[in-house]
């Protein structure tokens, strides 16, 4: 609507033209407002189009385009239901295009009349313009066809004059080109020659300077050897030092009061020196075991430090990690129970049957298997001993196999362990049981066998109260 007002406008801005393009535009507007269901809106322009053109005879066609005010009445007539002038005006807009040969117009008039006698219940007439708009169209598909038909023939003699006249511009272009090229081979042979001379003298430095880098890369790695070599001897005579110096203390200490009560015997009277003999005996023997205890316990941390140092150093095979599973399992529980034989714990074990033997270490796995169920045994005895009413212990083993790798969870209902806790406990020397029951290796020393021995992982989850599950994943190989 608003690019016809603008039409309006700029026709009746032009004095020399303003009536011929005044009646295109109305024509126009009331099209636009016919198409909007607008009909009485459009009555006015119609009919001072009407006007205009019974005062110009305007042509259906022209610099404008075409003038179609018969067709707009038709469908104004059609809009307002009145069917009769609606089909004489159609035909008057048929007849008009015809005798105008405007081919343009003559399909879309007869598609008009023949749905407007279809819709009206004069099937003989619609058929009649059906026919006469199928053989128009058959006419105009022949004239457009010899039409394309002439255009190609012009376009595809265009086309080989086109490729001549490049093939030449091709091989005068490729003659400069052989010109240029042979300039420039004897220009680049100079210069090729220049380059190798001095790319020769390049390498030659290069070589020697590599060399002499080559030379101080290696010193410098045997020195980082050397470094790390010691760094790891400092680190481990640290830790033994600093685990030694508890036991040592207790046997210190119970040599100087043995010695003490060996010495107090010759200064008792003769009378009490009997019953004090006694005691004195009973107080070495005591103190004899707690000197072989600690001194067990200081063999032990040595023994489990080496442990720690030569940790994934034995030879990988292939393993059955569900039978590996079971025998650790069972020997933790039965050297757990040669210290409490009263303690019992319900063992759960769920092993994957379709689990495939995977290459590891069968001496390493055992025995990080045996330090988790022996690290659960011991949450399930603590939380049993805290008298819980209705309180289980329970103690569960699974493997599972997907996604390539292998996954072995050792899970608890014990005490569980706070976040402060879980964030330490692959540390070595951490430990949260009481002086003299751990030496904080066992969880270190199992983290290095599954993730530097077997490149696996190895997490933990668990919640004060409800317990503790390890999860170790180790890739199928």
């Amino acid at each position: 609507m608003r690019f016809a007002d603008m039409g309006l406008k700029a026709a009746r801005s032009d004095s020399a033209v303003e009536a011929i393009y005044t009646a295109y535009g109305l024509v126009q507007k009331s099209a636009v407002l016919l198409e909007m269901n607008q009909s009485t809106q459009a009555l006015p322009f119609l009919r001072q189009a009407q006007r205009l053109d019974d005062s110009l005879h305007l042509p259906m066609t022209g610099r404008v385009g075409e003038f179609e005010l018969e067709a707009a009445w038709a469908q104004y007539y059609a809009a307002r239901h009145t069917y009769l002038l609606a089909q004489q005006h159609w035909l008057k807009a048929y007849q008009k295009a015809k005798a105008a040969h405007m081919d343009v117009l003559l399909p879309r008039y007869l598609k008009q009349l023949s749905r407007f006698y279809d819709a009206h219940g004069q099937p003989a007439e619609a058929q009649r313009y059906s026919r006469i708009y199928l053989a128009l169209a058959d006419t105009l598909d022949a004239a457009e066809g010899g039409f394309h038909v002439a255009q190609y023939e012009g376009e595809r003699i265009e086309q080989a004059k086109n490729a001549q006249i490049a093939d030449l511009r091709h091989e005068q272009a490729i003659q400069v080109l052989r010109i240029k090229q042979r300039n420039l081979l004897l220009g680049g042979a100079f210069l090729i020659v220049v380059l190798l001379s001095g790319l020769g003298v390049f390498i030659y430095r290069q070589l020697q300077t590599n060399r002499r880098t080559l030379q101080q890369l290696r010193q410098a790695q045997n020195q980082l050897v050397q470094s790390e070599k010691w760094a790891f001897v400092g680190e481990l005579s640290a830790g033994i030092a600093h685990e030694l110096q508890n036991p040592l203390n207790f046997m210190k200490n119970f040599a100087e009061v043995s010695t003490k009560l060996v010495d107090g015997m010759g200064n008792s009277p003769a009378k009490e020196q009997n019953s004090l003999e006694q005691e004195i005996l009973t107080g070495l023997r005591q103190n004899l075991r707690e000197i072989s205890e600690h001194g067990l316990r200081a063999s032990a941390i040595i023994k489990n430090m080496l442990e720690h140092s030569r940790s994934g150093t034995s030879q990988p095979t292939l393993t059955d990690l569900n039978a590996l599973a079971a025998e650790a399992t069972q020997l933790a529980y039965q050297g757990f129970q040669t210290q409490d034989s009263a303690f019992k714990v319900a063992l759960k074990t769920e092993y994957d049957a379709q689990l495939r033997p995977t290459l590891a270490s069968p001496q390493d796995l055992s025995r990080v298997l045996i330090n988790l169920c022996t690290n659960a045994l011991q949450a399930v005895r603590q939380r049993q001993q805290t008298a819980e009413a209705g309180y289980e212990p329970e103690i569960c083993v699974r493997t599972v196999q997907h996604n390539g790798a292998v996954e072995i969870r050792v899970c608890d209902n014990g005490t569980g362990m706070p976040e402060s806790v879980q964030s330490q406990i692959f540390e070595p020397f951490f430990t949260t049981k009481a002086p003299g029951e751990g030496t904080g290796l066992g969880l270190s020393l199992s983290y290095d066998i599954v993730k530097k021995g077997h490149g696996g992982t190895i997490n933990v989850n668990s919640e004060v109260g409800k317990g503790t599950e390890f999860i170790i994943l180790l890739p199928c190989q």
